[in-house]
């Protein structure tokens, strides 16, 4: 019973043994790192001083970029740090921490994805109550939401999650400090309460992704009774984006929880952990930078460029 009591540090999945995929493992997640930082960095700066882009809708994907780059900046540093100093471990206090960011980021990032289908519907849908139903003030209490409801769920995760004994060892079958993983070490009789409350979040995000559906659904009724092509386009222009942002996070998410578990990590375990954890951050500028008109010639007005 003493790994109960004396616990100090978690020891995380290596991506391999073998010391120049571990330098390999680095490069890689430095560019992809590099990329992600750049992306959504540049994505703010535009937002921030380009007057034309002070809109509810870049008000919320600037926020989206500070979340996207936050979650990307929990996990892939220290991830690249143990592969260059061909190490696995993480402190427990580094643990609770790492846990206690990323749910937070994630839960306030897809509290933001819901939020931005609203503003989209209501554009829409409902387009001469635009300006009044989505003005200053709401838009931030919006986001102020997003932000506290990701914060007050990542407490209660985080507090559940390292309340409990631990009894399995102290190897975490990831590459970062993720609560299923941590719940398969926690002793039998202990981990029920925080399975309950990751129940109870998996209603909310369902609820969150069947209110985007609805949303959707009443934005391509709308768009197709546009009467002009131009008309309908236009109003595609500023959807897609965000349904590719949503799709894109809901898939890997889905992927990488709805799998079939196994005994042991695999490959593809962390492949697709890779998949719904770093991915996002660096596909979505990328996303709203191409398909999107205003941003691309934002880009070009701060660069200079023709």
């Amino acid at each position: 019973m003493s790994n109960q009591t004396t616990l100090t540090e978690f020891l995380l999945l290596g991506f391999s043994e073998v010391r120049e995929f571990q330098i390999l493992h680095f490069v890689v997640f430095l560019v992809i790192y590099l990329a992600a930082l750049v992306g959504n960095i540049l994505i703010f700066t535009v937002i921030v001083f380009d007057h034309n882009l002070h809109t509810p809708m870049y008000f919320f994907l600037m926020n989206l970029s500070i979340l996207d780059l936050g979650s990307i900046s929990v996990i892939v540093p220290k991830s690249m740090a143990n592969s260059l100093m061909n190490t696995k471990s993480i402190s427990y206090a580094g643990c609770i921490a790492q846990v206690l960011f990323l749910v937070s980021l994630v839960g306030a990032d897809f509290s933001l994805l819901t939020t931005m289908a609203y503003d989209r519907y209501v554009a829409i849908c409902q387009p001469l109550h635009y300006e009044t139903m989505m003005n200053s003030r709401a838009c931030v209490q919006m986001v102020a939401g997003a932000w506290i409801g990701g914060i007050l769920n990542s407490v209660l995760h985080t507090g559940n999650t390292f309340a409990l004994t631990f009894c399995g060892g102290n190897m975490v079958d990831q590459f970062f400090c993720e609560i299923p993983q941590l719940l398969k070490l926690a002793c039998s009789d202990s981990y029920l309460s925080e399975v309950g409350v990751l129940v109870f979040s998996s209603c909310l995000v369902l609820g969150c992704f069947i209110f985007i559906t609805v949303s959707y659904v009443q934005i391509f009724k709308s768009v197709l009774r546009i009467p002009s092509e131009q008309g309908r386009n236009k109003a595609l222009s500023t959807c897609l984006p965000h349904l590719t942002v949503v799709s894109l996070f809901v898939c890997t998410t889905i992927f990488a929880y709805l799998k079939p578990t196994s005994s042991s990590p695999s490959a593809l375990d962390l492949v697709m952990a890779v998949l719904y954890s770093v991915l996002p951050p660096i596909m979505n500028p990328i996303i709203y930078s191409m398909r999107n008109k205003e941003m691309k010639a934002a880009l070009r007005r701060l660069t200079g460029c023709r």
